[in-house]
């Protein structure tokens, strides 16, 4: 059995889970969200203030689904009650970046200004011109948004100038020596 799967997943105060027997659709006093489950492979046992995730035959395909499921509710459950953030720091002489409204705009080294929309359910804030703090219910979303803004500059490992997370280690390359010994 997934060691992941068998987990239960503790529900808080003020978070509602309900199961439909495709969708799962988690409640709480940030906002909702709604998952699709595969019912062929998975179905919720749902408690008052825990969900367990039960597979409904030992094939592959459910043995494969039945974590994935577990941590998908869990993450939803905990997204509901705390949002995710990620935390981008920017690198370089005259790199910057701003806020306004939902439009982030960035300064980081080409001919023009860099901009990104974010996606409802997301909220950009720069607490300084060199971070950019994306946060939201959904983790999935928060992270790939991040990943968006990120892959505008990647780190450039000589001068690691660019765009990073801020718990990423960047490993800076040695350059080139003159040969003479």
């Amino acid at each position: 059995m997934s060691r992941i799967g068998k987990l239960p997943i503790t529900v808080p105060s003020g978070v509602k889970v309900e199961y439909d027997g495709k969708v799962v659709t988690v409640t709480g006093p940030k906002g909702s969200l709604k998952q699709d489950i595969n019912s062929k492979y998975i179905g919720l046992d749902i408690k008052p203030d825990v969900v367990e995730v039960k597979r409904t035959s030992d094939i592959k395909d459910a043995k494969a689904a039945h974590g994935l499921y577990r941590m998908l509710v869990a993450n939803m459950v905990a997204g509901v009650n705390t949002p995710f953030t990620k935390t981008i720091l920017i690198k370089g002489v005259g790199y910057k970046a701003a806020v306004n409204g939902d439009k982030l705009t960035m300064n980081i080294g080409l001919s023009h200004a860099v901009e990104v929309i974010a996606p409802k359910g997301i909220t950009l804030e720069c607490p300084d011109p060199l971070s950019v703090r994306v946060t939201g219910i959904s983790k999935e979303l928060v992270g790939q948004t991040a990943a968006t803004i990120r892959s505008k500059k990647p780190v450039e490992p000589y001068h690691n100038y660019g765009l990073r997370y801020s718990d990423e280690v960047v490993v800076k390359k040695e350059g080139k020596t003159s040969g003479k010994k």
